[in-house]
């Protein structure tokens, strides 16, 4: 807690990190922030009573630097940050589908970098955040990463090699369940449900089959198998799942996904 901690291009993940620092109990005066916008940074220093500062500050005066900025930003601001940075800060990057080898080949030798998948569950304290380690980066190094990303969810440690997939599973994990919830809801309204009554549904049928895979341990085949009675209705509309080609059209996607992420680490932005 004795080190200052910068967020750069603070947008809504970045935010959502800032807010789980203070109430973890890391001191405002210890934090920095930047923003695009003078208004945005304002808005932040007024919020949180954290400093606003510019990126060549922030990577002057602190000790662990996150930088949140879009992927096809990061070279730029790469650009700013690298005469600012000593080689013993630790840089955290929240950026899809770069490699921590991108950010090692711009700063100065021996930068520890760790990279960082998280999702917009951040928001409500409930993300899951993919941890990997640079060449650099010490067991320490992913301790302290572990502790900032943990006040916004859980974390999980794996091979940065695994990291295009996390980014496809997790990553954007989130909106394939709104996708999802918005089909449907669809369905429940052509069934003859009132909108709001097919939402209310179908939002706590996914919060309780999520806490039930979460708490119980159980494998998702058992715990579907407990609601597939024989020649009932959950059978005749997995049925239809299967021949629509729900199954192989998810993994068809989560792949599309990781090329994307595999992508973007290559700079085809």
């Amino acid at each position: 807690m004795t080190q200052t901690v910068a967020v750069l291009g603070t947008g809504k993940i970045g935010e959502a990190l800032l807010s789980g620092m203070i109430r973890g109990g890391r001191p405002a005066q210890k934090l920095l922030v930047t923003a695009r916008r003078p208004e945005r940074a304002a808005e932040l220093h007024t919020r949180y009573g954290v400093e606003a500062v510019s990126n060549a500050e922030a990577a002057k005066r602190a000790d662990t630097l996150i930088l949140t900025v879009k992927p096809q930003d990061m070279g730029k601001l790469l650009e700013e940050l690298a005469p600012h940075i000593p080689a013993d800060r630790l840089v955290i990057s929240g950026a899809a589908g770069i490699p921590t080898s991108f950010f090692e080949e711009r700063l100065a030798p021996g930068t520890p970098v760790v990279r960082v998948m998280t999702n917009t569950p951040a928001l409500v304290d409930e993300a899951m955040s993919v941890i990997s380690a640079g060449s650099h980066a010490t067991a320490a190094h992913l301790q302290h990463t572990e502790e900032i990303f943990g006040g916004v969810g859980k974390t999980l440690r794996v091979p940065e090699s695994q990291q295009d997939a996390a980014t496809a599973l997790s990553g954007s994990g989130p909106a394939y369940f709104y996708f999802l919830v918005e089909a449907m809801t669809d369905a429940g309204i052509l069934l003859g449900l009132p909108r709001a009554q097919a939402h209310d549904l179908i939002v706590q049928a996914a919060i309780g089959a999520a806490v039930m895979l979460r708490d119980s341990g159980e494998h998702p085949v058992k715990l579907r198998e407990a609601v597939t009675s024989p020649a009932g209705t959950t059978i005749n509309a997995i049925v239809e799942l299967e021949k629509h080609g729900v199954r192989a059209a998810l993994i068809a996607a989560l792949e599309a996904a990781r090329d994307r992420s595999r992508e973007l680490a290559s700079g085809n932005s």
